[in-house]
């Protein structure tokens, strides 16, 4: 699977330091509220390289890495787990590279309003699982409610020490 992302032929930004993401870009967002610790966030449309991929939710991380900021990943209605990695602003549709393989699939993510919850430390399927629950129970008594299904974020390569890792789950989100 690495080959097929490594396919896209773009180069991100590379170093091996705890502080990987200083050189990557990332979405840029406005954050439009705050719910005690989770941020509304209002992202603009962006291009993500996708694929689905089977396989539990660590296995499918795994297989789907890349050097962008965020790695998302989100179950799809088949059980599989979509991984997108977002492409930096200065590319369009034109100017990608094409993938060499079918899998991958560059799409235009459009705009959205988003409750983020972010954390450090584990990223297990369990961590996850937790920190989703956290998210969606302080969502629940707010003025915000989720319009879609969560998904993780991930900022950091799996060799950065867990204290320094920056990891978010959220949803997007519409008031109530």
């Amino acid at each position: 699977m690495r080959k097929i992302l490594y396919g896209l032929g773009l180069t991100i930004g590379l170093a091996i330091t705890p502080t990987v993401r200083a050189d990557t870009e990332e979405p840029r967002f406005n954050v439009v509220d705050k719910v005690g610790v989770l941020e509304i966030r209002q992202y603009g449309k962006r291009l993500a390289a996708e694929v689905v991929v089977a396989g539990d939710e660590e296995d499918a991380r795994s297989a789907g890495f890349a050097m962008t900021a965020p790695v998302s990943q989100s179950r799809d209605g088949s059980g599989k787990w979509r991984v997108r990695f977002y492409m930096p602003s200065k590319y369009t549709r034109d100017t990608l590279p094409k993938p060499n393989n079918p899998a991958v699939e560059i799409v235009e993510v459009p705009g959205e309003t988003t409750a983020v919850l972010r954390f450090s430390n584990s990223r297990s399927a369990e961590a996850v699982a937790k920190k989703t629950a956290d998210l969606l129970r302080i969502l629940a008594s707010s003025k915000w409610t989720p319009t879609g299904v969560p998904v993780t974020w991930l900022y950091d390569p799996p060799w950065t020490l867990p204290f320094f890792r920056r990891n978010e789950v959220a949803v997007a989100v519409r008031p109530r």
